[in-house]
């Protein structure tokens, strides 16, 4: 019966719904919070389908939502892109309206680290815009202390591997003219993959060390004029145009 119905691996469903990441969504099976059919499962390889109740804790958790929705938000620094901390630090939760709906954060930010963060009430269509695979591109401002040279320029449009770890190619641009660069100079940095602290370790292996990082586009959608700490939702028009690239 289960070769007619699509399955999914329990880790994953859960990080669907928004309730946690897939990796977390693991250490909990593990710890014996989540049941299935109201049976305990400690094992991430288990697979359910749509028909299976799947709760954590003996709560339920979310359905796939009837309409997707997407927000915006001017982060600021010094906030965490996490649910909770145990060190209980600010996090963007903290900074973002209580509405009635289960966020999930796409493509988190660093803890110093400003600018655009999307939201949905879809775990699908978070799951599938953090996916290197979408080529969904990546834009921040760089203020960074140090100078670029050309040839640093086009091997980072070539991608790089930095302590064994192998980084996409990123484009950069200069916003001042090479000619009349300070000690600290903003460039504009794209980039598709965003792995983690990827722009400032990529810099600092080319002697630059980043000191403000500021993200202004995801998949087209763009901070613009947003305040920071503002959290509004897309336009229909900018939902299409987003869905489209996907």
């Amino acid at each position: 019966m289960l070769d007619e119905i699509k399955t999914t691996r329990l880790a994953k469903k859960i990080a669907e719904s928004g309730v946690a990441s897939r990796r977390e969504a693991e250490r909990l099976i593990e710890a014996g919070h989540v049941k299935v059919d109201g049976v305990i499962v400690k094992t991430p390889v288990c697979f359910v389908t749509g028909e299976n109740v799947i709760t954590i804790d003996d709560k339920p958790i979310s359905k796939t939502p009837d309409k997707i929705i997407v927000w915006k938000f001017h982060k600021p620094s010094g906030v965490l892109t996490t649910k909770r901390d145990t060190k209980n630090r600010k996090t963007v939760f903290d900074c973002i309206p209580k509405i009635n709906q289960r966020l999930i954060y796409i493509g988190r930010l660093d803890y110093n680290t400003e600018g655009l963060l999307l939201f949905t009430n879809s775990g699908d269509l978070a799951r599938k815009m953090e996916l290197p695979s979408s080529g969904l591109k990546r834009t921040y401002r760089a203020r960074i202390l140090g100078t670029l040279t050309d040839e640093q320029v086009q091997k980072l449009k070539k991608g790089i591997t930095v302590d064994g770890v192998k980084y996409g190619p990123i484009e950069v641009k200069f916003e001042t003219p090479r000619n009349k660069q300070s000690a600290n100079s903003w460039i504009q940095v794209t980039l598709s993959e965003g792995k983690n602290r990827e722009i400032r370790k990529v810099m600092e292996y080319m002697s630059c060390k980043v000191n403000r990082l500021i993200r202004t586009s995801y998949g087209g959608i763009t901070l613009g004029d947003l305040p920071r700490g503002a959290f509004v939702q897309l336009s229909d028009r900018e939902m299409q145009e987003m869905l489209r690239r996907i």
